[in-house]
């Protein structure tokens, strides 16, 4: 593709609490999955999830669930050994909320995730010699759903969760980058889009193992977090704590005009 030859920097983006809103789908479905199974003693607050993930070690939401209910009931003076619980029990009941009861034909919460971004946006991108794809630790079903469904894009590169280990692994990144560069020779900038503490580490740790380029993560605050200004300033001083360059109220707002300037005030 000639188009290549012009390409100036590479954004890769994470999806969910950056292209779609997951508020009122994966985060309501950890509320379902730990009130089920603390048999309705416990249901977790946004606030209650937020802090579990900015421990910076909680992106997948099964795991995420199981440890709430294990930290639920280690309050009640119950040990983890004791508890046993079944984690393929707590993942089906998770994705019976989540997609829906058949797993061919989504009918759960994903099919009313509000969308954050246009695809003309990522168009801008491309025109701007900005190529562009996702790294994500949704399923690539979830993931493939709305970016070839909802936002009609063809194919986009995308490493999911079944393609490289849990974020803040930063091997999924590195693969992303490859698929992205095909062909290319020079060194290119890597800006990754996150919203969480996760993904900041995983830009950390990407730089601490190839420091021959510039990274560059670029928090996004989700918007769960955007409904007041407490909140939003304290969420966007743990993303910049954990490594941000800058955090934005959505992932729109990291024009290419954004993205040079960002780059050019890294290089000092």
């Amino acid at each position: 593709m000639t188009q290549q030859t012009s390409v100036k920097a590479i954004a890769i983006f994470d999806i969910d609490g950056v292209v779609r809103d997951v508020s009122g789908s994966y985060r309501r479905a950890i509320a379902d999955t730990v009130e089920y199974f603390t048999t309705q003693a416990y249901r977790p607050t946004p606030l209650d999830i937020d802090q579990l993930k900015s421990e910076g070690v909680w992106n997948n939401d099964w795991e995420a669930s199981q440890e709430l209910i294990y930290r639920y009931f280690e309050t009640q003076e119950q040990s983890r050994e004791q508890l046993q619980l079944d984690y393929t029990a707590i993942v089906a009941f998770f994705q019976s909320r989540y997609r829906g009861p058949d797993p061919n034909n989504f009918t759960g919460y994903i099919c009313n995730e509000p969308l954050l971004l246009q695809p003309s946006y990522l168009e801008q991108l491309t025109q701007a010699g900005i190529a562009w794809g996702f790294f994500s630790g949704a399923t690539r079903a979830s993931a493939n759903y709305v970016l070839e469904k909802r936002l009609g894009l063809q194919s986009p590169v995308l490493i999911a969760m079944e393609d490289a280990p849990g974020k803040p692994d930063p091997t999924g990144l590195f693969a992303t980058v490859r698929e992205l560069e095909n062909g290319i020779e020079e060194r290119l900038a890597i800006v990754y889009v996150g919203d969480t503490v996760a993904d900041m580490y995983t830009v950390e740790k990407a730089r601490s193992l190839d420091s021959t380029r510039t990274w560059l993560g670029i928090g996004v605050l989700p918007p769960h977090v955007q409904e007041t200004a407490a909140r939003s300033d304290a969420y966007s001083e743990t993303l910049i704590a954990a490594g941000a360059a800058v955090v934005l109220r959505n992932v729109q707002e990291l024009t290419p005009r954004q993205i040079q300037e960002l780059l050019t005030s890294s290089h000092h």
